[in-house]
């Protein structure tokens, strides 16, 4: 079947979808969950929960975008392929133009922008900066002449980006205030996210190696990327388990060992990659979201329970 005959087969919606990569949203939606139920347990004077849904719509917006520019730039820089298993997939099969995709998420954008405007008009320029920074960290990811992914910095910018940026920015709109407790908060969250990245870049060294993309994974190899993903998972667990034997947070936030067995169940799946045989660890990334996402919620929920109980 062409392009051209699965494209009209499709609903214009549907290759849209596709291509903001809508799975791959809870990881931007945890850490501003998380940011949301640490300020309700920091217990600040204010709070604007009028902004909720403003701070949500824009993060997924800047994280659309990002998906959609990342496609662009991967496909124009010959990352991706018709062999390779990483992006949406939309451009490599024809099913919307390199063109169409860099304007939807120039357009994302533009709308997240506009929303994080509210933000500025009720906090100001310490609001603007932390989603400038978000903005930029997203679309330089691949794009222009930084691309720091293909420079191996993926992963200390995804923790970056998808834990302490998110969270402390989540909370400083909610209250106006920089509160930098925030980065110990979101460790375990932005560990996990990277873990998801990494899953991603075992499973494409192959791949990577022959575009000429320096990642973490084509540098260390195989065996040390591996041993990563265990520091990423176990890391998580230990962060959360050391923050609550001091008392910085919640004993409530135990609640995430009830997610050991999933994330048991990734690293042995983790553990079988083979650089020749990629397919076999294909879905590792999504598998390694699924448990972001089950760790995320109960981290959050535990969060939530340590102020109302």
């Amino acid at each position: 079947m062409s392009s051209i005959t699965a494209t009209s087969e499709r609903s214009r919606m549907s290759l849209w979808i596709q291509s903001a990569r809508t799975f791959s949203f809870p990881a931007s939606v945890i850490p501003m969950l998380v940011g949301i139920m640490w300020t309700m347990s920091a217990n600040p004077a204010q709070i604007y929960w009028e902004l909720i849904p403003v701070i949500l719509l824009a993060g997924v917006l800047f994280h659309a975008g990002s998906n959609m520019a990342n496609d662009y730039y991967d496909h124009k820089k010959g990352v991706d392929s018709d062999d390779s298993f990483g992006s949406s997939r939309i451009i490599v099969e024809g099913l919307l133009s390199p063109k169409s995709v860099l304007k939807g998420a120039f357009l994302l954008y533009a709308i997240g922008f506009t929303l994080g405007m509210i933000l500025v008009y009720y906090h100001g320029w310490n609001i603007f900066i932390i989603g400038m920074i978000g903005l930029l960290g997203g679309l330089l990811y691949t794009g222009f002449n930084v691309a720091y992914k293909y420079y191996a910095l993926g992963d200390l910018f995804v923790f970056l980006m998808f834990g302490p940026m998110m969270v402390l920015g989540t909370n400083t709109a909610l209250t106006g205030q920089l509160d930098y407790n925030t980065f110990f908060v979101s460790i375990p969250i932005g560990l996990l996210t990277v873990a998801i990245l990494n899953a991603n870049n075992i499973r494409d060294i192959k791949h990577d190696r022959e575009a000429r993309v320096a990642t973490m994974a084509t540098i260390m190899g195989t065996k040390a990327s591996i041993y990563e993903y265990y520091f990423l998972i176990i890391g998580a667990f230990a962060s959360v388990i050391i923050m609550v034997s001091v008392g910085f947070i919640s004993p409530w936030t135990l609640l995430v060992v009830l997610s050991v067995k999933p994330a048991i169940d990734n690293i042995k799946f983790i553990s079988k990659a083979d650089e020749n045989k990629p397919e076999e660890i294909m879905i590792g990334d999504v598998k390694t979201a699924q448990h972001n996402l089950m760790f995320g919620v109960l981290y959050s929920v535990g969060l939530l329970l340590g102020v109302i109980l």
